[in-house]
C-alpha cells in the first residue's frame, strides 16, 4: 500500500480487488489508474511542498485527481 494520501486502495478500500481485476482486463481502466497515480503523486508532491509550484498549479492537480478519481469510480460502481 501507498504512503501518499489519496491512493486509490485507501480512498475506495472496498474495491482494492475490483481495481486490480479491472486494471488486468481493461487497458482504458488500467490507462486512469496510472494517470490517477501520476497526478496524485505530484498533487501529494505539490501539497508537501518537495516541488515548488504556483497555487493555481496546485489546484489544477487537485482537479485533475478528482476528476479521474470520479472517472475511476464510475467503472468501479
Amino acid at each position: 500500500m501507498s504512503h501518499t494520501p489519496h491512493a486509490l486502495a485507501v480512498e475506495f478500500p472496498d474495491k482494492v480487488n475490483k481495481i486490480s481485476a479491472l486494471k488486468g482486463t481493461d487497458a482504458h481502466f488500467a490507462k486512469l489508474v496510472a494517470d490517477y497515480d501520476a497526478v496524485n503523486e505530484k498533487a501529494h508532491r505539490a501539497e508537501t511542498r518537495r516541488d515548488l509550484v504556483t497555487e493555481e498549479d496546485k489546484e489544477h492537480l487537485r482537479k485533475k485527481r478528482a476528476q479521474l478519481k470520479d472517472h475511476i469510480w464510475q467503472h468501479l460502481k
